[in-house]
């Protein structure tokens, strides 16, 4: 006898290991099928060769053949997991429409892992979703669930937003860089706390060299103790000036790491950097600004820079010749 269950199988595009008896689909959504559980091969066979999306079918998770007595389909369905031992669910619901403000007219939209920044046409900035990193920018760490204005930048006028995995950076029409969220691995510009106290580690060093000065033994016990320096998240936006007074023109925003376009057509730089995103010809990490040379180094002009989470493309076209 067969029974009939809902698949934990996620098929998100395509699957990048066939599953044995499984045929890979390729939907525009992330869905779950069902399928049907052959108890004697152990084997799940597809009933349809495209699959079909969670939300047009109801979900069965009995393992009999339904009686006249037994509730109906409907009245056991519910959610499932999106992910084994996840905190993440689905609904068998159609993607929904959520209606703006009518007076809201919508420039930009930008999403990171968990948050929704909107950019409107009078230039002001919109925040919404998780907020446990600081990244929607109103000064707490709670989340929203409509679009909410930025108070702190009320009054200047937005270029352009950018929204990372838990950081947020936008540019404003005078070139200036507002970026707030997550700190964790540099990319909001401010001291992370491995820099903080390799810097501290110097400083004791240095004092270390002096012990016979007076002067060198008052700062080793001012340094006893003291607190690394460093900033691991900030909820509202800062202004942060890059290192040569550039105005920027563009940005864009990975998982960790932050990119920034200036008027000159230079790149700068900074956070994450373990797989060499930040084009400085190494993988460490940076907490501050920092320009990618090979763009002047080969006269070439930076037009507009893309962030993957873990990469960076950029345009670039030949500097003219004075």
């Amino acid at each position: 006898m067969e029974s009939t269950q809902v698949s934990h199988v996620l098929y998100h595009n395509t699957l990048t290991k066939p599953t044995p008896g499984l045929t890979p689909v390729h939907l525009g959504v992330t869905c779950l099928l069902r399928n049907t559980l052959c108890p004697l091969s152990g084997n799940l066979a597809a009933p349809h060769a495209q699959g079909e999306p969670l939300w047009v079918q109801n979900l069965v998770t009995g393992t009999e053949d339904q009686g006249e007595n037994e509730p109906s389909s409907e009245a056991r369905a519910g959610t499932l997991p999106l992910l084994p031992c996840a905190s993440a669910y689905v609904t068998p619901q159609p993607p929904f429409c959520q209606p703006l403000a009518p007076e809201l007219r919508v420039r930009q939209l930008e999403l990171g892992a968990e948050h929704v920044l909107l950019l409107c046409e009078a230039g002001q900035v919109f925040s919404w979703g998780g907020g446990r990193h600081g990244q929607l920018g109103h000064g707490t760490l709670e989340a929203e669930l409509e679009p909410r204005l930025l108070e702190a930048l009320q009054g200047l006028r937005m270029a352009e937003v950018a929204a990372g995995g838990w950081h947020s950076v936008c540019v404003s029409e005078t070139g200036d860089i507002y970026i707030w969220g997550w700190n964790e691995s540099g990319q909001l510009a401010l001291p992370i706390k491995s820099s903080a106290e390799d810097k501290m580690a110097v400083r004791r060093e240095a004092t270390e060299l002096n012990e016979d000065s007076l002067k060198g033994e008052e700062a080793a016990m001012a340094d006893v103790g003291a607190p690394a320096l460093f900033i691991a998240i900030q909820p509202f936006p800062a202004l942060l000036d890059l290192p040569t007074g550039s105005d920027a023109v563009k940005a864009s925003c990975g998982s960790r790491h932050t990119a920034v376009v200036t008027r000159t057509g230079e790149l700068y730089t900074w956070g994450w950097g373990k797989y060499g995103q930040l084009g400085h010809k190494d993988s460490s990490s940076l907490d501050r600004p920092c320009r990618v040379e090979y763009f002047s180094e080969k006269q070439l002009e930076v037009r507009a820079v893309t962030c993957g989470p873990w990469n960076t493309y950029v345009y670039a076209t030949e500097r003219e010749k004075v």
